[in-house]
C-alpha cells in the first residue's frame, strides 16, 4: 500500500479546499437528498476490502469536521475497492443528479509506481426498498460512469498551494423503488473524495395569470410535466390554466388564466376589493 507517504498531499489539499466548500449554497428548485458535508459525524458508509477506501476527518474553517473518503493503493495491481453510501431515500423523485467533488493525484508525479496506478474510478447505483443493506453484491449495481479528473495534481501543486477541484454531476433516471444506493468503484486511483451531493429538481411554486401552481417534482427523463393551477383568492377560470414543468426545474408555456370575481381588481398575484372613487361631497 501507498498510502503512507501520499496521504499529506491529500490533507493539504482539504485543508487549503475547505473555505470554498463550506460557503456552497443551492438554488430555489434543487432537493437535497444527500450532502456529505453536513454531516455532523461519521458518514458510516460500506467501504470493501477493509484496505480500501478511508474515512477521514479534516476541520473546515469554523472548526466543524469535514468527513470525506479517500483510497490510494497504487503500487498492487488489479485493485478492486468499494464504497457505499447509505440508503438515499428518492422523495417522489423520479430523476436524480449525483454531484461529486475531488481531487486526484497525477500517476506521472507519484515515483516508483509500476505502471499500475490509474486515474478514473467508476460509479454506480442499486435501486432498493430495503434501507439496511450492509453488504455490497457488485453485480446488482448499475454503472453510472466512468469518472475521470479534468485536473490532477502533483507534488509541485501542494508546495504552491495550488487547489485543484474537480467537479461532475451525473444524473439517474426513471428511478421506481423507495430509494437506492450509490457506489464509488476504485481501481487504482489516488483520489480523496471530497464531497458527495445528491439532489433533485422541483418546479417551485409560483402564480401566473392569477393561478397558483405547487412545487412540482420533474419528471423521469426529458418530458414536460404538465400541471393544472388553481385559481387564487377571488378569482375564477376564464379558461382552465395550466403550465409545464420542464426537467431543468423551470415553469414553461403558460396557458389558459384567471380573473378576478366582479367588485375585485387584479393586484400583482391576488385580487383585492375595488374601492369607489369618493363622491365630490364625500368628506366636507
Amino acid at each position: 500500500m501507498a498510502l503512507i507517504w501520499i496521504y499529506p498531499s491529500l490533507f493539504f489539499l482539504l485543508h487549503l479546499l475547505t473555505p470554498i466548500l463550506a460557503l456552497r449554497t443551492y438554488p430555489e428548485n434543487e432537493v437535497t437528498l444527500l450532502d456529505s458535508m453536513s454531516a455532523l459525524g461519521d458518514l458510516g458508509w460500506e467501504a470493501y476490502p477493509a484496505e480500501g477506501w478511508e474515512e477521514i476527518s479534516v476541520m473546515d474553517e469554523r472548526n466543524t469536521p469535514m468527513r470525506t473518503y479517500q483510497v490510494c493503493n497504487v503500487m498492487e495491481a488489479n485493485q478492486n475497492n468499494w464504497l457505499r453510501t447509505r440508503h438515499i431515500a428518492r422523495d417522489g423523485a423520479q430523476r436524480v443528479y449525483v454531484e461529486i467533488k475531488f481531487t486526484l493525484r497525477d500517476c506521472n508525479s507519484l515515483p516508483g509506481v509500476p505502471g499500475t496506478c490509474k486515474e478514473t474510478f467508476n460509479m454506480y447505483y442499486f435501486e432498493s426498498n430495503n434501507p439496511s443493506l450492509w453488504y455490497i453484491k457488485e453485480s446488482q449495481y448499475v454503472k453510472i460512469d466512468t469518472i475521470a479528473a479534468d485536473e490532477s495534481f502533483t507534488q509541485v501543486d501542494v508546495g504552491d498551494r495550488v487547489m485543484k477541484l474537480n467537479t461532475e454531476v451525473r444524473d439517474i433516471s426513471n428511478l421506481s423503488k423507495k430509494g437506492f444506493y450509490l457506489a464509488f468503484q476504485d481501481v487504482g486511483a489516488c483520489i480523496a473524495l471530497v464531497s458527495v451531493r445528491v439532489f433533485y429538481k422541483k418546479c417551485p411554486l409560483s402564480v401566473v395569470n392569477l393561478a397558483q401552481f405547487p412545487d412540482t417534482v420533474t419528471g423521469g427523463d426529458s418530458a414536460l410535466v404538465e400541471v393544472r393551477g388553481a385559481c387564487v383568492n377571488e378569482s375564477e377560470e376564464a379558461e382552465p390554466p395550466r403550465m409545464y414543468c420542464s426537467a431543468d426545474g423551470g415553469w414553461l408555456v403558460p396557458i389558459g388564466r384567471c380573473v378576478c370575481k366582479p367588485g375585485f381588481e387584479e393586484h400583482k398575484d391576488y385580487c383585492q376589493r375595488e374601492y369607489p372613487l369618493p363622491s365630490a361631497h364625500e368628506g366636507l
